[in-house]
């Protein structure tokens, strides 16, 4: 079955890094795009940043945008969201998602909270 497993949340000060990291398996994950998105309390979930399935594509969110990275290794199965310059707003529980066999499919979150 699918299973994508975030790692790598935590507390962070305003202005730190954190990379998150997400571990997939259940399906083909060289062959599918991955993508970011994040919930904070009382907000609908958001679309952070995507990536295509070999990597050469990308995009992000306006408000995260030259300060967060995608990436992805399709040797480990893994993709993840480098986060700099964090701010307060960032905070959020962010989650992994991808589309496989017509289905879409979410990880169980990380928590990442940006206080001083």
């Amino acid at each position: 079955q699918v299973q994508l497993v975030e790692s790598g949340g935590g507390l962070v000060q305003p202005g730190g890094s954190r990379r998150l990291s997400c571990a997939a398996s259940g399906f083909t994950f060289s062959s599918s795009a991955m993508s970011w998105y994040r919930q904070a309390p009382g907000k609908e979930r958001e679309l952070v940043a995507s990536i295509n399935s070999a990597g050469g594509s990308t995009g992000y969110a306006i408000s995260v945008k030259g300060r967060f990275t995608i990436s992805r290794d399709n040797a480990k199965n893994t993709v993840y969201l480098q986060m700099n310059s964090l701010k307060s707003e960032d905070t959020a529980v962010y989650y992994c998602h991808t589309v496989a066999r017509l289905e879409g499919y979410w990880g169980q979150g990380t928590q990442v909270t940006v206080s001083s």
